[in-house]
Order: C-alpha cells, then structure tokens, then sequence
C-alpha cells in the first residue's frame, strides 16, 4: 500500500521555458543567444554548478554577466531569470486532494534563485512533508543520493513511495532503488498511473 507520492516540480507542477530567459538576456549581451545558451547550458554549464550548490546565486549571475557579455543589474537579471515558469492548476489541485491521505514530498533539480521566487511561493509549498532541492543536497537527479535523501526525510521505505518526473532516466533512476516510478506525460494519464499502483484519488 502507497504511503507517500513524490514529485518533480518542472513541467510536472510548472511548465518552464528556459528560452524567455535566454531571449531576455540577450538583449543586453554582445553574444548570440546560441553563445549565451552554450555557456549556461552546456559548456561550462553554469546552470549545472548552480543547480548542484557548485556557485552561489552571486557567483552564477557575476559569471554569466562577466562570459556571456550581459549588462544588467543583478535584480533585473533574477527577474529575467526566475520569471519562467506557468503553474499546471490540475496538479495543484491534485496535491490538495491527497495530502489528507499520504505523505507528499518534492524532489528537484533547482537553484537558489527558482526555490525562493517560485517554489517557496507556490499555494501547496506547506502541504510537503519533505523537500530535496539539487542545490541544497549538492547532486542532482539522476544521481541516487537525491533520492535518498528524500526517502530519509519521509522516513518510509522506497517500496511505499510513487515518483512523479517528466524525464524518463529521472523515474528509472528512482525505480533501480525500489521505488514506483510514473513518468509524467499528461494529467489524465498520471491520475491513471496513480490508481494503477494503488493510490486513492
């Protein structure tokens, strides 16, 4: 019998566009966006560093400001930063419907900035009885201490737990230490992968 419901929170609580951050701050770079994409995304990876504690929020917007050629004020560019996300309101609704019934807790790969501006902020953030940040733990998905750690503070075994995540290697990384993995491509069809393993809704 489930006892616990673990979530992912982008594009399964929140869709994100990385793209409306990167278009912003390319108005203020001497860079081509796919320059400025290629520092913060893929080499060196800033975002990476900051998503696993690596940098601090100072530390990634001075580099990002000093690599990619930006001109902007540090508040303008967390604004620009963190404004990217649109809340899903069924998975919202979701989460209020079976907190009375399970314990429920977010796993995700995040940096400071995102956890406090948007996170933090959202209606159902008090109804987690666990939170792992990837900032906050110093490793992201798919790496097995991330899971551990929120299995910890749930204090349950894995095989009572369900993993809600839009990437695939993400669910199976969870499924390879006991736990049920959902890979998230729909509300109707989470809602029916939920009641498949068990869990009342």
């Amino acid at each position: 019998m489930m006892q616990a419901i673990i979530f992912d929170y982008g594009n399964v609580i929140a869709t994100l566009d990385n793209s409306l951050f990167l278009r912003r701050i390319a108005q203020h770079s001497t860079l081509p966006i796919e320059e400025i994409k290629r520092v913060i995304y893929h080499e060196p990876n800033l975002s990476r560093q900051y998503e696993t504690g690596q940098i601090s929020s100072d530390e990634f917007y001075e580099q990002v400001v000093d690599l990619c050629r930006v001109s902007m004020s540090k508040s303008d560019f967390r604004q620009a930063f963190t404004n990217i996300f649109t809340t899903i309101q069924p998975s919202l609704h979701l989460i209020k419907k079976l907190k009375p019934h399970y314990k429920l807790a977010l796993l995700s790969n995040t940096n400071e900035w995102d956890y406090q501006a948007e996170i933090e902020t959202m209606d159902v953030f008090p109804l987690f009885d666990a939170i792992t940040a990837s900032y906050q733990v110093g490793a992201m998905k798919p790496d097995e201490r991330v899971y551990r750690d929120v299995l910890k503070q749930l204090s349950v075994p894995p095989e009572v737990c369900v993993y809600v995540d839009d990437i695939k290697d993400y669910v199976e990384a969870a499924e390879r230490i006991g736990i049920h993995g959902i890979h998230y491509t729909s509300h109707e069809s989470l809602l029916n992968s939920l009641k498949m393993v068990g869990v009342e809704i």
